[in-house]
């Protein structure tokens, strides 16, 4: 399993959510990989200091990048649902079966992950 984060997770670690924190902790102590993309990071991130907490959770993060062919699943995902939000097509892009995706827009992703086939689960932050 896989844990997918979105920008609302990403804010909902910035904050200090016990509950984010607990699953990222979590899947760690399972060795499961966790990932997003570098557009979701780009979603959130402006520096500082007041975003160390986020800094030092990415560190555990695999972020790949939104290079051409995960822009191009996620561009077929947003044809088929008549979407338009790429970094929302590319977080459910990168889904598979059994992952979980942590989002704070469960109803954007899910025609998006119905359409890529993948069997993954949403959840709140």
């Amino acid at each position: 399993m896989r844990l997918v984060l979105d920008a609302g997770a990403l804010i909902a670690i910035e904050r200090g959510d016990r509950d984010v924190v607990g699953r990222l902790r979590l899947a760690r102590l399972r060795d499961d990989d966790v990932v997003t993309h570098g557009g979701v990071v780009g979603q959130v991130w402006r520096g500082g200091a007041r975003q160390a907490r986020l800094a030092r959770a990415l560190r555990g993060v695999e972020v790949v990048g939104l290079d051409e062919p995960l822009g191009r699943r996620a561009g077929a995902l947003l044809a088929v649902t008549g979407g338009r939000d790429v970094v929302d097509g590319a977080v459910a892009a990168l889904a598979g079966d059994g992952d979980v995706i942590l989002t704070s827009d469960p109803d954007d992703l899910l025609p998006l992950v119905v359409a890529s086939g993948a069997h993954a689960e949403l959840h709140r932050p």
